[in-house]
């Protein structure tokens, strides 16, 4: 195991395009870190460079104590795990984990106990001498996973491993890959674009766009305190609301009404010498059914309801506003990467809440939501910064 650490890594690619920008990560021994952000922004870039996959065009790389820009990956001792599995077809499960170890020349022995022992631990003991076309892809992940194991490396490097499972299985291997890096220490640093798995996954969580690091923190953090519009609203689902405001003696005026800034957002909002003209963020779950609110505290708004969703244990209701959504190149890019701008959906200011299932609302009739202030972020729409964040209120 070891700490892997970044200084200012950037990646020019021979044509002059800039995939990674002056990266600055430290990740601590054992800790599992994940890189997230949308399709482009160069998290698998960064992946392969600490891999060895990529070279780096400026900045240092250390693995433990050396500094390894130059080392071939073989010399990094870290373990990649792919998207595709990149099993061998005719070689069985015993075979296929531990092929790095004869290609290492370990002796059958050690070879038959490490696997034996990855087996065990990924259980896959019972499916040790089948073929990888006589598993799930689950099973064969896990025996991508087993191969790395055996290796015994300093860091595990995983590239969105689960994108080829359904919705059901990725979120059963979720629970087995966090289960299995808390029991081997492992220093770990796992790609996806998937931010639900980035949220339950990691102890730290790196928000990546357009080869910039914007945002490091621990899952909470990211949700709670985003620094910016493109964290907000990437990091959340169902994801963050946004309407433009008008700030007017302490009440932003917007499409669902006047709403009352508390006195540590607008106190923040004044050291900043915020514009009048701002977008603010809701998250679903600021809004509650006026009717079961608990402490009567905040503003409440009325809406039709147009879709109910109920999950159970909360039920999710969108209503559209009118005035058309907040505009923002950030938010631009963010409706274009999950596939809103395609559908024409991201043209309307479509609002969702979050309430709790004791809700009498009905779809087509009028509600009246409590919305939480202390909640509510404050952006400004030119530069994206989020004026509410306590780190970015000096």
């Amino acid at each position: 195991m070891a700490e892997i650490i970044l200084e200012g890594v950037t990646k020019r690619f021979p044509d002059g395009s800039l995939a990674v920008k002056d990266v600055d990560l430290d990740i601590a021994d054992g800790e599992f870190v994940i890189l997230v952000g949308p399709s482009g922004c160069g998290k698998s870039t960064t992946l392969n460079m600490i891999a060895g996959l990529e070279d780096i065009t400026e900045g240092t790389l250390r693995i433990g104590d050396r500094v390894v820009n130059d080392l071939a990956p073989k010399e990094r001792d870290v373990a990649m795990v792919f998207q595709s599995y990149a099993l061998y077809p005719h070689l069985s499960v015993r075979e296929n984990m531990g092929f790095p170890l004869r290609l290492a020349k370990v002796d059958t022995a050690t070879i038959n106990g490490k696997v034996e022992e990855a087996a065990r631990v990924l259980d896959l003991t019972e499916h040790l001498d089948r073929k990888p076309a006589n598993l799930s892809g689950g099973q064969r992940q896990r025996v991508a996973m087993g191969r790395a194991i055996v290796r015994d490396p300093k860091a595990f490097l995983m590239d969105e491993p689960l994108s080829n499972l359904d919705a059901k299985l990725r979120v059963q291997m979720r629970t087995q890959i966090s289960r299995l890096q808390r029991r081997l220490g492992t220093t770990t640093v796992y790609v996806t674009h998937d931010q639900t798995e980035a949220m339950t996954l990691g102890d730290r969580v790196v928000v990546m766009r357009q080869g910039v690091v914007q945002q490091v923190g621990t899952p909470a953090q990211l949700y709670d305190f985003p620094r910016n519009l493109f964290v907000a609203g990437f990091i959340g689902s169902p994801a963050m609301n946004f309407l433009n405001a008008t700030m007017e003696g302490g009440i932003l005026h917007s499409a669902i009404g006047d709403l009352p800034l508390e006195d540590r957002t607008r106190q923040a909002l004044q050291r900043h010498n915020a514009p009048r003209e701002v977008i603010v963020g809701l998250r679903p779950e600021a809004f509650e059914d006026a009717a079961l609110a608990h402490d009567g505290r905040g503003p409440v708004v009325t809406a039709t309801v147009d879709v109910l969703e109920s999950l159970g244990s909360d039920v999710y209701v969108y209503f559209t506003e009118e005035g058309g959504p907040a505009q923002a190149a950030e938010l631009e890019e963010l409706a274009t990467d999950s596939g809103l701008r395609d559908t024409g959906a991201a043209s309307v200011q479509q609002i969702v809440a979050r309430l709790d299932a004791a809700t009498r609302a009905r779809e087509g009739q009028p509600l009246e939501l409590r919305v939480d202030m202390r909640k509510a972020h404050v952006f400004a729409p030119a530069t994206g910064v989020n004026l509410s964040h306590p780190d970015n209120a000096d």
